[in-house]
């Protein structure tokens, strides 16, 4: 679920409360306590993605007239973890979930990635500053300074 804290021995009593505080307090990691406690009574299992989110549905419909449907991410919570498929059913565009009717493939889709921003795996063109900030010798003269004409004074 996470890596232990340093100087907490895994399995310990103390590294069990701060799990527990973690679970009751913290989103971000994981469902917390009380939405993991109001999930499981008012909602139904509909199926577990290729990443391990598992998906719920409400048992009975909200005063709007629609079930509302929730995920519980497995590791860090992540719109961009869902998959197109899940998505979908999530916001109620596709009536089934990918369990029942599966979401038609085009040959040309690539399959889904999470949002890879701020991570290791991010997208770093040559000449950002995450790769070391160099630009190619070729690309010198592309490259025009704004300079403010002295007469103009509007």
């Amino acid at each position: 679920m996470r890596a232990a804290e340093p100087g907490l021995i895994p399995g310990s009593r103390r590294d069990k409360a701060s799990m527990l505080l973690t679970r009751i307090f913290t989103w971000w990691n994981v469902s917390t306590l009380g939405a993991a406690i109001d999930i499981w009574r008012r909602s139904s299992f509909v199926g577990e993605d290729e990443q391990g989110n598992k998906f719920y549905e409400e048992r009975r419909p909200s005063l709007e007239g629609r079930r509302r449907r929730y995920v519980k991410y497995n590791g860090l919570v992540e719109g961009s973890r869902v998959s197109p498929d899940w998505h979908g059913w999530m916001h109620h565009t596709i009536a089934d979930p990918p369990t029942v009717t599966p979401l038609k493939r085009q040959k040309w889709e690539k399959p889904h990635q999470p949002n890879l921003t701020g991570t290791k795996g991010a997208y770093r063109p040559k000449g950002s500053l995450a790769r070391g900030g160099v630009r190619a010798a070729s690309a010198s003269g592309d490259y025009e300074a704004w300079k403010p004409d002295a007469g103009d004074a509007s």
